[in-house]
């Protein structure tokens, strides 16, 4: 089956910088994607988008130029509740992936058990309407119930404007809460500002709560580097990631996102991504916690 990319999305760079930030041995990066390829695992007839194909040996590839062992792949919206590429990937990567599915009420414990098996240790929900429909909360409520038996954790994405209404549904759910992308704050609005002190809010008073300090590129309203690597690069997002990661260093995750999908205006460097890391995590004992000793105690606790 043939498929023709949304018109306007940006293809992920396929000549990533080597890093001058090198990441501590055993890093994960916690937040990736495959997509198909669409001709082998055909995308979601109510995907919201159509990407270009992004295998998992290019996944894989990219992990070892950027000098990382281990990536958590998160089920993207356009593949819906099929994650068999997904799972094609945790399959083929020698134990260094674990994955975050999507799953509907319908999935039995047999396939949960099954996911589980492969590396599955999640679920993600997506609040973020322009990408999703609205799935009732009764439904994610009794899934999040389900899946944590399995000892998986919730996946959360939402934008910074809608956490006054979700916050009783997240506090009620019964699992370690994982947040995208610093529940996506407003960057133009103040660090000390309501908004962003709502989420630190969120995370003080719910110690079951966690936050990926990911995607600048999203977030940013300053934009990427200059051509000569700047390092100020997306320098209105550090003060946002910087602050969760020094308030609670026990409870954050890094991850490239790649391939960084429904971006339109401009394709991050993952190796520039990378060099961001040491602005937002200052120590080497920030920078450990981050990227190995986090994820692993999460992803892989028989390891760590």
């Amino acid at each position: 089956m043939e498929f023709q990319k949304t018109p306007g999305w940006l293809d992920w760079y396929s000549g990533p910088s080597a890093p001058r930030f090198k990441v501590p041995a055993g890093a994960v990066d916690a937040h990736c994607h495959v997509f198909g390829p669409g001709a082998e695992y055909p995308y979601a007839a109510e995907r919201k988008y159509t990407p270009c194909d992004a295998s998992r040996k290019q996944l894989y590839a990219l992990r070892d130029h950027l000098g990382f062992a281990r990536n958590v792949v998160v089920q993207a919206t356009c593949h819906g509740a099929d994650n068999r590429a997904m799972i094609d990937a945790l399959v083929h990567s020698d134990g260094r992936a674990r994955g975050i599915a999507t799953v509907k009420r319908s999935v039995s414990d047999a396939e949960l058990q099954a996911m589980h098996d492969c590396g599955v240790r999640g679920v993600r929900f997506n609040f973020v309407r322009r990408l999703v429909d609205f799935t009732p909360r009764d439904e994610l409520m009794e899934i999040a119930g389900r899946i944590a038996t399995l000892g998986w954790h919730v996946v959360i994405y939402f934008e910074a404007v809608d956490l006054p209404e979700l916050w009783d549904f997240f506090t009620a759910l019964p699992t370690t809460i994982v947040v995208d992308h610093m529940g996506r704050p407003d960057v133009t609005k103040p660090v000390n500002g309501p908004e962003f002190e709502l989420f630190m809010k969120f995370m003080r008073q719910h110690p079951n709560v966690w936050s990926k300090v990911s995607c600048p590129e999203r977030l940013s309203v300053a934009g990427p580097p200059a051509l000569n690597g700047e390092q100020n690069a997306y320098r209105d997002v550090l003060p946002f990631a910087r602050r969760i990661v020094e308030m609670f260093p026990d409870r954050v995750l890094w991850g490239t996102d790649w391939p960084h999908p429904n971006l339109k205006d401009h394709m991050p460097d993952d190796g520039l991504l990378v060099d961001f890391i040491p602005h937002i995590a200052t120590t080497p004992e920030l920078q450990q916690k981050l990227l190995v000793d986090n994820p692993m105690r999460l992803y892989w606790p028989e390891v760590s």
